[in-house]
């Protein structure tokens, strides 16, 4: 080498050392100390005050979620400096640290692993003794004389040692059951926590430049998935008298990989809408060749198993009605229940690390296999860099993630908002901590004591039995979302219900449940079924008898309802001939009654009709 090129190679070391000491890196570790969580997803916040030279200097933000959504990231500082650069990286190199209790069950784990192959051996040593015990069990030799003394010794050795063998065999077998037993329930308990898959640990890196040295407040915030909330509710109702009282109550989950420890807890949610679950009649459409509608009565209720690919089941798993904020979670053995509105048809099924999926409700129960996501953060680019080193830090931070923000020309730099994802705010008054378990914390948001008006519903074509419906006005001020609930009516337990805001208008109803208490009963009246030929018309008559009855102790208000077909052809004619006094729509057929009747009283009502059509056509009625 020259000397030319020596002082070039020189002077460029010297010109890297100098830049290498214009920018250091620095080590940032915070905590979390705000969280707001959305349906699907949630927003961190933390916070730092860090000293820094005059200079640039590149913050690393350290031990973060690796689920992370790079373009929700926003940095906020208050100080003489400017941010000239954000991004956000995976450290496969430094995994994050796992909770101890996790450790604590994985060490367990292991021994009963490595029990299991040692048990495993000796049975193998067992079977090879008892295998060489009976090949050799022939007495003496062709040229060895046989006596009654060598068959006796012969018989008790090999009867003891066979005897001792087997009790062993037994033995061995009795503590491989239980070790296996006690490795399948170390398993599913280290699926509750968190998922098997390792995960990297996310950075965050910020690059500044400061003019001076002094100390400046920091606040980081970014959107992070595996994580979110659903609503539930507790409605209690002493009697038909008093008002009713709604818990509003969150589940929140999280399996971020980063504990939420003693944080402020906001939970936030979308504008709801609603309705309710009470049968629907359908407009029973009068037509050649079609038939009256049918109603296929369920429970609303959808019951099933989450498993993985091994038929194993997924305790954790999240199941959300498609469109609404309705879920719930899967329990140890990955058993689930979900209450669904009469118009919903599909659930969302979704699991940490693993592909969710949507699948339609074709019966009441729903069992589903999810698949392992090995892609899952394959998309991520790792960036690699040493420290100290000019070159490799600004390629490190080439470029900015799509949605962070940056500001080099005011101080102090704006941040970026994040835009809600609902209108619905609710802020949790005490310090809340929620582990990255995968487990469902109860939050009580809310207790309300609501004025109703009781009303009771029934549409015996449907169904015998009687609704109870609390009708409430100016729901709208509550925030109320659509979720299951529990009702209590009278002190018990009667079932589960919804809320459902979607289709909701001035008045909010409630159904409380059914109440045996108030019996219903629909039957043909056989007078007033006939068939008769008029010319070239002919004529069908139809007869219904409704009878209701009230075995409460208290008078209640009631709403009845039926119908009548609705022609769609001008020679078909529906004439009705008594209603019983009830209000009639002439658009959809619906029939209804709206009465109050006293207590152990019974009331009767009359549905007749006639429907006349050309005598050669042919006409299906109920």
């Amino acid at each position: 080498m020259t000397m030319k090129h020596l002082l070039l190679f020189m002077f460029c070391l010297m010109l890297s050392y100098t830049y290498a000491q214009e920018s250091t890196e620095k080590d940032v570790t915070t905590e979390v100390s705000e969280v707001t969580v959305f349906i699907k997803d949630a927003q961190i916040t933390r916070k730092k005050s860090i000293d820094l030279k005059s200079g640039e200097t590149v913050l690393k933000f350290i031990n973060l979620s690796p689920f992370i959504e790079a373009k929700s990231i926003q940095v906020k500082a208050n100080g003489n400096i400017t941010v000239l650069s954000v991004n956000h990286q995976q450290n496969y190199l430094e995994k994050l640290e796992k909770p101890k209790e996790l450790l604590d069950l994985e060490s367990k784990l292991e021994e009963a692993e490595d029990q299991i192959k040692l048990e495993q051996t000796h049975a193998a040593i067992l079977k090879e003794e008892l295998a060489f015990l009976h090949e050799n069990r022939a007495i003496g030799g062709r040229n060895q004389e046989l006596n009654v003394t060598n068959l006796k010794d012969a018989a008790n050795f090999y009867s003891t040692r066979l005897t001792a063998l087997k009790l062993k065999e037994i033995e061995l077998d009795k503590k491989l059951e239980a070790l296996m037993i006690l490795k399948n329930e170390l398993q599913l308990q280290i699926k509750t926590i968190t998922s098997q898959k390792n995960f990297p640990n996310g950075e965050i890196l910020v690059k500044v430049s400061s003019k001076t040295t002094n100390k400046i407040d920091f606040e980081l915030t970014y959107v992070v998935g595996n994580s979110g909330w659903f609503p539930s509710y507790d409605i209690r109702a002493k009697n038909v008298s008093e008002p009713i009282e709604i818990i509003y109550k969150a589940n929140v989950k999280q399996d971020t990989k980063v504990d939420w420890t003693n944080v402020k807890l906001n939970l936030s949610s979308a504008n709801p809408d609603i309705s309710g679950v009470a049968p629907e009649l359908k407009t029973y459409y009068l037509n050649y060749n079609t038939l009256p509608p049918t109603y296929t009565l369920s429970s609303n209720e959808i019951r099933g198993i989450v498993m993985d690919e091994n038929r194993q089941p997924l305790p954790g798993a999240n199941v959300i009605v498609k469109g609404t904020t309705i879920g719930a979670v899967t329990d140890f053995d990955g058993n689930y229940s979900v209450t669904i509105p009469n118009t919903s048809s599909e659930l969302q099924f979704s699991y940490i690390g693993y592909k969710s999926q949507t699948l339609p409700v074709t019966g009441s129960t729903l069992n589903v296999i999810l698949i392992e996501d090995s892609n899952s953060l394959d998309e991520v680019v790792v960036v690699g860099y040493g420290r100290n080193t000019r070159n490799s830090i600004s390629k490190a931070l080439e470029g900015k993630v799509s949605g962070v923000q940056k500001n080099s020309n005011s101080l102090p730099i704006p941040a970026q908002h994040v835009a809600k994802q609902t209108s619905v705010d609710f802020e949790i008054n005490i310090p809340f901590t929620i582990k990255s378990d995968n487990k469902s914390y109860t939050v009580d948001m809310a207790n309300y004591e609501l004025p109703a008006e009781f009303k009771y519903l029934a549409v015996p074509k449907i169904s015998k039995d009687a609704f109870l419906i609390a009708n409430i006005s100016d729901w709208e001020k509550y925030s109320l979302l659509e979720g299951e609930a529990n009702i209590f009516f009278e002190g018990t337990y009667v079932g589960k219900s919804l809320l459902d805001m979607r289709y909701a208008t001035d008045t909010l109803q409630i159904s409380l449940g059914k109440d045996k208490n108030v019996s219903v009963k629909r039957e043909k009246s056989k007078d007033f079924t006939t068939k008769q030929f008029i010319g070239s018309k002919k004529e069908e008559t139809r007869g219904w008898t409704i009878t209701v009855k009230n075995n409460k102790p208290q008078p209640i208000n009631m709403l009845l309802y039926d119908q009548v077909p609705v022609s769609t052809l001008e020679e078909i004619k529906v004439e009705i001939s008594n209603l019983s006094g009830a209000k009639y729509n002439l658009e959809t057929g619906e029939i209804k009654w709206d009465f109050s009747i006293d207590s152990n009283q019974t009331k009767v009502f009359e549905l007749n009709y006639a429907v006349k059509y050309p005598k050669h056509r042919r006409l299906v009625i109920e």
